[in-house]
């Protein structure tokens, strides 16, 4: 398939990109080095599905994926088993059972203060969020008009792009959880985390006891570790 001038200059921009770039920036950019009156974002966002139509066509390990409301180049799914095959050797990360929880009810709670992230998980969560705002996937979104106005916590824009998302209404809904949650293949998963999470626990029991100033919820060492969509960007 032959690609216009727009194609190529969406296509080269967003894999020069370490970011979402957004249809708006790319129409920008087209028109200050072109001179020419800017694309609309519905021209952009149509040359960005010719774009993966042909790659789609001619068989490419390519994709251009709309996360953060922005583009960004990523791997098909099918060729995710080779581009893990190259990283073995790194550091593969996930977030703990701890941050997990506690990203979830900031997702769907936000915008939401750390004693009500605390009453849902029943344990203090200072560590997990500080963690997670570490990891530039929680940020202080303000001040609750609660009594002693406490900060306000939501997700960013790095958090959708680390979970393939392109808004917060592309998360699950309640039913949908649910689902997964009764679906047989995902007992099997859960089975091996909690072997998993047993085995972490006989090797920290036999190194020794805790520091004192270990943190004050359940988080574990791997509350260090960040997360995975499961593609390549490129």
């Amino acid at each position: 398939m032959k690609t216009n001038p727009l194609q190529r200059a969406a296509e080269s921009i967003i894999f020069a990109a370490e970011a979402p770039v957004p249809p708006e920036q790319i129409a920008e950019i087209v028109a200050e080095v072109t001179g020419r009156p800017p694309s609309s974002v519905e021209e952009v966002r149509a040359a960005v599905d010719d774009l993966n139509a042909s790659y789609e066509a001619d068989g490419r390990a390519l994709r251009i994926e709309q996360w953060a409301e922005g583009y960004r180049m990523a791997t098909a799914e099918d060729v995710a088993p080779f581009v893990n095959a190259y990283y073995v050797g790194e550091q593969r990360t996930t977030l703990s059972r701890s941050l997990m929880e506690t990203i979830a009810i900031v997702a769907y709670r936000q915008p939401v203060t750390r004693p009500e992230v605390d009453f849902v998980r029943g344990v203090n969560s200072d560590y997990a969020l500080r963690r997670l705002m570490e990891l530039d996937l929680v940020d202080v979104q303000g001040r609750s008009d609660a009594v002693g106005r406490p900060l306000l916590y939501g997700t960013t824009d790095h958090f959708l792009e680390e979970f393939g998302l392109n808004d917060l209404g592309d998360l699950p809904t309640i039913r949908e959880v649910r689902e997964i949650l009764d679906d047989p293949s995902f007992d099997e998963e859960r089975a091996k985390l909690l072997q998993l999470d047993a085995e972490a626990a006989v090797a920290a029991s036999a190194s020794g006891p805790a520091s004192d100033d270990a943190p004050t919820d359940d988080a574990r060492p791997d509350d260090d570790r960040s997360t995975s969509n499961g593609t390549a960007n490129a």
